[in-house]
């Protein structure tokens, strides 16, 4: 069972930005591959971007180009960059591990609104 805290959800117009935060262990770091989820109201939970151990990184189609996920390891941290942010994008954002996400442990992620 691990432990992740999101940050840096919040009220933006559409075509802003916003960019999110995940605290966690340098163990995550070094043994998992991370990705951030999503979910609408009414709606399933939503693979958005993983990047794996070793760096490789894949995008869903929907945020492609508009999203970017990172991570520095100085601070056991991983980052999603949201740009061009769209209505459609607004939805509780999940920082996890793909094994705890397939096992159903999740956080409280953070809220992302994109409204005028």
């Amino acid at each position: 069972q691990v432990q992740l805290v999101e940050s840096g959800g919040g009220l933006v117009q559409p075509g802003g930005s916003l960019r999110l935060s995940c605290a966690a262990s340098e163990s995550i770091f070094s043994t998992n591959s991370m990705g951030w989820y999503r979910q609408a109201p009414g709606k399933q939970r939503e693979w958005v971007a993983v990047i794996t151990n070793s760096g490789r990184i894949t995008y869903a189609d929907s945020v492609k180009g508009r999203f970017t996920i990172s991570r520095d390891n100085a601070k056991n941290t991983v980052y999603l960059q949201m740009n061009s942010l769209k209505p459609e994008d607004t939805a509780v954002y999940y920082c996890n591990t793909l094994k705890q996400g397939a096992l159903g442990y999740w956080g409280q992620g953070t809220q992302v609104t994109v409204s005028s």
